[in-house]
């Protein structure tokens, strides 16, 4: 299967991953970006990310497949003009990390079955067409909502690309999606920039965190680099379920914190111990 023009909206660290990884195998002739800014957009062309720039409505209409990577707050409105100008021979997909708002705000469009819902699990603190990766998804799991509710051909095609990028599927509705991301993905970037917060907060004197910094704080606060502007939108989206972890979460360093006012060594090293639990999920 090969499709002879693809349209990615926005132009940045995932749908420029995407467009790579169909390129280097020979899936997509022709990638049309379309980009909310003049200077991504040549960017984008610069790296080989995509072959022209259109406006939205032309891309739409020479594109076999459009593919959305922008910021879910922004997500809503530009997938309703796409879903007004598609036809049955054309296929819409997202890779938005909140799905039940999107879902919900096109359940009762006429061109649903035309939208696959989907949400590669992979990503980096980078952004920007600069940050695209080549063989970013192998070994990455990738969620497709509303499977159902979707035309089969619609989510054979999408699967079929997915796994041609090495990616294994995994099926949710939408609200299990949200809900499962805040544990595994939304929480790890509000601690990271909570961490960060607290560290720049408390060494006032930069050069001393550069000089003391190791592999340990690094790795914890790296995605406190990622950008606002993407997970901004993702937090207000899902702060149902982002408080529900989030709530978890503190009461969780509480039990930290009585421990050492408490010098309750013991069960410090239980609660230390029963983490390292997580080994059977993370390698």
């Amino acid at each position: 299967m090969t499709f002879d023009s693809i349209t990615i909206v926005g132009v940045g660290l995932i749908s420029g991953s995407w467009s790579l990884a169909l390129k280097d195998r020979g899936l997509v002739r022709n990638v049309i970006g379309v980009s909310r800014t003049a200077a991504s957009a040549q960017k984008a062309l610069g790296l080989g990310l995509i072959d022209e720039v259109l406006p939205l409505g032309e891309a739409v209409r020479k594109s076999d497949l459009i593919y959305v990577a922008i910021p879910v707050d922004v997500t809503v409105p530009v997938m309703r003009q796409i879903m007004d100008l598609v036809t049955d021979k054309q296929i819409v997909a997202d890779a938005g990390s909140t799905k039940h708002v999107l879902c919900e705000s096109l359940a009762g469009h006429p061109m649903r079955s035309r939208f696959v819902a989907t949400h590669p699990m992979w990503g980096t603190e980078y952004s920007g067409p600069e940050a695209a990766v080549r063989d970013a998804f192998r070994g990455r799991a990738c969620v497709i909502c509303e499977k159902e509710k979707s035309d089969p051909n619609a989510v054979e095609a999408i699967e079929w690309l997915y796994k041609e990028m090495g990616m294994h599927i995994v099926y949710m509705d939408a609200n299990s999606h949200d809900m499962h991301a805040a544990y595994i993905s939304h929480i790890s970037h509000i601690t990271s920039f909570a961490l960060a917060n607290t560290v720049l907060e408390k060494e006032k004197e930069e050069s001393a965190i550069f000089e003391l910094a190791g592999g340990g704080f690094e790795s914890t606060v790296r995605l406190a680099k990622s950008n606002p502007s993407m997970w901004l939108p993702i937090f207000m989206q899902n702060k149902e379920h982002v408080l529900d972890v989030l709530n978890e979460h503190i009461a969780q360093l509480r039990k930290f914190k009585s421990c050492l006012e408490k010098e309750n060594s013991v069960y410090l090293r239980e609660l230390m111990e029963n983490a390292n639990k997580i080994s059977r999920i993370i390698k």
